[in-house]
């Protein structure tokens, strides 16, 4: 990376790289069980996260003419502008998620995955009063909290954000999804030792999902320790998809004489 890198344009890509999907998360389900109708949904031959581009693509055009036939379902619309987003088309997704929030204006879930459109679209700000609208004070939702954090986070705001990580916390204790979305904040801040700690911790959790796992490679990597690095990004994944995470890991590391300076110009000052 040039010399010219900015802390900002780090959080901006570690934040695509990791806390993303844990906002991802926070939008499926985050009322508990949902009346979600999926019989209209067409089949895929695989889940969407384990898919290759050529596939996302592909499901993206399915996808699409389910949602043409019938804009107004809940759930043709919130699974397609995931598999949108998952193309990198978040100004597409976000118009989706617009037009379901529109037709479901009280629902939290559908909220949810509007707020996480709004934020993959940069409209930060936007998807946090989202959020703050999907949650309701005496039924407090963990995932919205951790949601928030995320957002919370790509604003600068990291004690804001690891405060809603903690209340999370006390919802449901040893999440491995907001346990990662701690550690990547203390990772942004460059404190990468606690990073590291609560990665670890992150992983260790019987839900955790590969994404966690990622999220840990790049603090141990951040360190220098380059092979222990690898092998945890190469676990449980295909044989393309441990290609693809390595490679990112690849570019990340090689921006550490960039890292060691801003570390260095904010005097190691963290939140």
């Amino acid at each position: 990376m040039a010399a010219s890198v900015t802390h900002s344009s780090l959080r901006s890509t570690f934040l695509r790289g990791a806390a993303f999907v844990v906002i991802a998360i926070a939008a499926t389900g985050c009322a508990g069980k949902s009346n979600l109708t999926t019989g209209s949904i067409p089949k895929m031959s695989k889940p969407v996260d384990a898919m290759n581009a050529t596939e996302l693509r592909g499901a993206a055009e399915t996808m699409g003419r389910a949602y043409e036939k019938n804009p107004k379902d809940r759930a043709i619309g919130m699974n397609y502008a995931n598999v949108l987003r998952m193309n990198g088309r978040n100004d597409q997704a976000l118009a989706v998620m617009q037009q379901v929030a529109i037709n479901n204006p009280s629902d939290r879930s559908v909220l949810a995955a509007y707020g996480k459109a709004q934020a993959a679209a940069g409209q930060l700000e936007q998807a946090l009063n989202t959020i703050l609208r999907a949650q309701t004070p005496d039924r407090p939702d963990w995932r919205l909290k951790s949601a928030e954090g995320a957002i919370l986070d790509q604003l600068g705001r990291a004690g804001d954000a690891r405060q809603r990580y903690r209340e999370a916390l006390e919802i449901n204790p040893n999440e491995s999804s907001v346990l990662s979305n701690l550690g990547m904040s203390y990772l942004l801040a460059r404190d990468l030792k606690t990073a590291e700690t609560y990665l670890r911790n992150a992983a260790a959790q019987p839900g955790a999902d590969s994404s966690v796992r990622q999220n840990l490679a790049l603090a141990v990597g951040l360190q220098g320790r380059f092979q222990e690095a690898e092998t945890i990004a190469r676990q449980e994944l295909t044989a393309e998809q441990a290609e693809a995470n390595v490679t990112y890991l690849r570019s990340m590391l090689t921006q550490q004489n960039s890292w060691k300076k801003l570390a260095a110009d904010d005097g190691g000052n963290t939140n």
